[in-house]
């Protein structure tokens, strides 16, 4: 049973919903919490404690995407069975979680100070990109530009977007990716988590296959929108389709051009295949992230599943322009069929964009004007450059036979695995941080069967890296896995 009286502190050096996800997790692995048992419902356990329930909801959320919560339909959140033992590493405290949040009066008076971690002087998060790299200049002058001449911005303009920026990047799709649509199939979003969170209510009823390893937020958004979700291993060619076939999904949720974060592309065969699977049942559909395709650096990547359907095939096309201009500029967008734009347009017809306009007709002359594709040109040669730089340097600073490195021909980030030795990929992890490097294990990914991952085997983002930090960076690793 869950022992309430604990305490969320704000500002404890974490969110809140990371404190009670935490303080869960320790709940579980110490056997606390018994397998089988349900937890306490959303709004009761936000009224117990004092916060919203989203903070509850993204907590229990978390928990179910890595395994530890199942989430039952009607019936509530249950612990997963066989999660007692087994766990590499110390279990967290149930007293207390590592950052001095405090579970109860008497590990109140026995908390103990965290210790002290080394400052971040090496950040190869996935999520990063070199923001000296920003077309400030260019991008600059359009929007005063913009601000001044087009006082129309300020009212509203078409709820999917305006039509001349649909229309540029209806062109740009066509010639960059090979997708097949209409300006009028495309509905610009402030991020795709928002536009998935309006498709997956267009698909209600429908159950998504998810790939095993991948994002853990494609799930829980699915997820928190009435998307049932089955997690998938994927192989060498990405996501088998007999095992799609056999889940009994109704949705194919996948990454076929740069898979993540393994980086598999998924070959012509399978592309073929999967778009049969579609077409052979009804109310089937792929959706299809193109999330960073723009950073190909071998040879021009396979068209879009998209572009292989056809205009109104099975395929949602989604997309985003974080990675190719900021994260700030939530710009994305997603191409719908057409039954599926008749049934977006009847659901969210009177819903405004909320993408403001200012941006949209920023990004829409940047566009025009030929600016994106050369800002893209200039992204795919300096990031092409820097992949190869901290590929020579971690060679050098490890020496022959000593690590393999994957994933060069594409994306923003490498997998890194050590050949030989003892060292597990927790241990890696923690001499890394304790020398100033922040970057996640292959096995954070696995929503499910975590003894699939690849042994010691780290995720290397590249893309906030400065070049001067190259050789550094690599030193740095060297020394703390080799001694």
């Amino acid at each position: 049973m869950l022992d309430i009286p604990f305490a969320l502190r704000p500002g404890a050096g974490a969110p809140l919903y990371e404190q009670l996800y935490r303080h869960l997790a320790g709940q579980i692995r110490s056997g606390k919490l018994a397998a089988g048992s349900r937890l306490p419902g959303k709004r009761s356990l936000a009224e117990a404690l004092g916060v919203s329930v989203n903070t509850v909801d993204t907590a229990y959320q978390m928990l179910t995407a890595e395994g530890y919560l199942e989430s039952r339909p009607r019936s509530g959140f249950f612990v997963q069975e066989g999660l007692r033992g087994g766990w590499e590493g110390p279990c967290w405290d149930a007293a207390a979680d590592g950052m001095g949040t405090v579970f109860s009066p008497a590990a109140q008076r026995t908390a103990k100070e965290p210790s002290p971690v080394a400052p971040v002087r090496f950040d190869l998060s996935t999520s990063g990109v070199d923001t000296r790299l920003f077309p400030f200049r260019t991008w600059g002058r359009i929007q005063k530009e913009l601000l001044y001449s087009a006082p129309e911005l300020l009212g509203h303009g078409h709820r999917q977007g305006d039509e001349n920026l649909r229309a540029q990047i209806a062109g740009y799709l066509s010639g960059y990716r090979g997708v097949r649509c209409s300006p009028e199939q495309i509905v610009v979003g402030a991020g795709l988590e928002y536009l998935l969170g309006l498709l997956a209510r267009l698909l209600a009823g429908s159950t998504a296959a998810v790939e095993n390893p991948g994002y853990a937020r494609t799930r829980i958004i699915l997820n928190n929108n009435g998307i049932p979700c089955r997690l998938l291993d994927i192989d060498g060619g990405g996501l088998p389709v007999p095992a799609l076939a056999a889940s009994g999904a109704q949705l194919a949720y996948v990454t076929p051009s740069h898979q993540f974060p393994t980086g598999v592309t998924m070959p012509a065969g399978r592309r073929a295949e999967l778009l049969a699977w579609a077409r052979s049942g009804p109310g089937r559909y792929i959706l299809e992230d193109d999330y960073d395709s723009e950073f190909r650096y071998d040879i021009r990547p396979l068209p879009s599943l998209q572009g292989m359907a056809g205009p109104d095939g099975p395929v949602v096309y989604l997309t985003t322009f974080s990675k190719s201009l900021a994260p700030s500029i939530r710009i994305a967008c997603m191409v719908l069929p057409g039954p599926l734009l008749e049934r977006y347009q009847a659901m969210y017809g009177v819903y405004s964009s909320t993408v403001s306009r200012f941006e949209q007709q920023t990004l829409c002359r940047f566009m025009e004007e030929g600016h994106f594709t050369r800002h893209l040109a200039r992204l795919r040669k300096a990031y092409r450059l820097r992949m190869e730089g901290l590929a020579a340097a971690l060679e050098e600073a490890f020496g022959p036979g000593r690590l393999r490195l994957q994933g060069r021909h594409s994306g923003l980030h490498l997998l890194l695995s050590l050949e030989g030795g003892q060292a597990t990929e927790q241990q890696m992890l923690n001499a890394a941080r304790a020398a100033g490097v922040r970057l996640a294990g292959l096995s954070s990914y696995y929503m499910a069967r975590p003894a699939l991952c690849p042994p010691r085997t780290v995720v290397v983002g590249y893309a906030g890296l400065p070049p001067e930090d190259l050789a550094p960076l690599a030193r740095a690793l060297a020394q703390a896995w080799l001694g």
